[in-house]
């Protein structure tokens, strides 16, 4: 109990200050005024747009699916499968007929036969039986003959270079240049380096290696001063800004942009539903009013008068004109098999006064569907009364 006493008031969010809840119905009923015609005509236009495809847009489609498809595809389909097709298959028989077959032919018949017998098989036998001998030959002269005698022509001429230009050059190296580049100009380099340059080179880096220690102390710190420079100012930049712009902005934006912007989207939100319920009530009590003054009168006079006068009409007139046209066209029907199997009958009379009552007769000439008879047990309505003594050798198909 002592919480549901303590409980904030509706409306009333943690963290808001007094002002926000005040001005928040006020701003909420200004909204739903505002969008209350905006939320009425949507929903008119959509009501409008759902009626619109229900009755003529998808019944448009479909006409026009069906016209398409009879005026079109339907002529469209026949025409490649009837003309085109064919056409299609005539024009791919006869470009074979004409671009592929001769080339075919010549290659088969022409091409392949020369190539074969005329450069492939003397070709064959020329290597076969001229040039492999020949080879054979050629290779055991090589091997028999030449390789002999020029190894010992390399052997010849080898030792006559080794020792005719080899063996003074290698003494002359060896005896000569050798010593004196090792005595003359190596030894008293090496003196010289170890005795007098390596000494002196010593000291010269011990020099520079001092010079570049004092000189780098000296930059690290004039950077060091100038980086702590830097920082300070950076630091002093930041808090001015901190201060200065990003402490009033972000108040800005959090104490009064930010609710007045949860407010105008609340507000929104709630005017939309509110709306929503306004236009639901409003389109139910036209539907209602449009029922009453419209739909319940042509209701009641379809139900009333429309009904029992075509159901009148159904029974009284249509139904017997029906019927009559019905038994009308029946009694006429019978009336022409009637008629038919009269002039039949007459015909095969005349036929048989004319050409006797032979087997041959009777075969040439077309049989009728003959009426009840004392051997017949079938009744046929349409049928002309036949006559009770059949002619001579005459013979009717049994019916039934």
């Amino acid at each position: 109990m002592d919480y549901g006493k303590h409980q904030a008031p509706q409306g009333y969010e943690p963290g808001e200050g007094v002002l926000t809840t005040l001005i928040r119905i006020p701003v909420r009923i200004v909204v739903v005024v505002l969008v209350l015609p905006v939320r009425m005509v949507w929903d008119a236009l959509t009501a409008l747009w759902h009626a619109a495809d229900r009755v003529l847009l998808r019944p448009l489609g479909r006409a026009l699916a069906r016209l398409l498809d009879t005026l079109v595809l339907t002529p469209l389909t026949w025409l490649y499968t009837w003309v085109l097709t064919p056409l299609g298959k005539a024009a791919s028989w006869l470009a074979v007929a004409l671009f592929l077959w001769p080339w075919i032919g010549l290659w088969r018949y022409v091409v392949v036969p020369v190539a074969r017998y005329g450069i492939a098989a003397p070709a064959v036998w020329l290597y076969g039986a001229v040039l492999t001998p020949l080879g054979h030959g050629l290779r055991w002269i090589g091997t028999a003959l030449l390789a002999p005698a020029a190894r010992g022509l390399g052997t010849g001429l080898t030792w006559l270079l080794t020792t005719l230009l080899v063996l003074p050059v290698a003494g002359l190296w060896r005896h000569v240049i050798v010593p004196a580049v090792r005595y003359g100009l190596i030894i008293p380099v090496v003196w010289l380096y170890g005795a007098v340059l390596t000494p002196l080179g010593l000291c010269t880096a011990w020099v520079l290696g001092k010079l570049w220690q004092g000189t780098a102390w000296v930059l690290d710190q004039a950077w060091r001063g100038i980086a702590a420079t830097g920082r300070g100012l950076g630091t002093a930049l930041a808090w001015l800004v901190m201060t200065l712009l990003v402490a009033p902005v972000s108040w800005t934006y959090r104490r009064i942009l930010a609710p007045i912007g949860r407010e105008v989207a609340a507000a929104f939100e709630v005017a939309w539903r509110i709306t929503g319920y306004v236009s639901r009530a409003v389109g139910r009590a036209l539907a209602w009013l449009a029922w009453h003054l419209i739909g319940a009168p042509v209701s009641w006079a379809y139900r009333t008068v429309c009904t029992p006068v075509g159901h009148f009409a159904r029974d009284s007139v249509w139904a017997p004109a029906r019927r009559a046209a019905a038994e009308t066209g029946r009694a006429a029907r019978a009336a022409l098999a009637s008629a038919r199997e009269t002039v039949r009958q007459a015909r095969r009379d005349a036929w048989r006064a004319l050409v006797g009552s032979t087997d041959g007769a009777r075969s040439r000439e077309p049989q009728g569907i003959p009426a009840r008879t004392l051997g017949s047990t079938t009744t046929v309505p349409s049928a002309a009364q036949a006559s009770e003594t059949p002619l001579l050798g005459e013979k009717f198909v049994r019916q039934g």
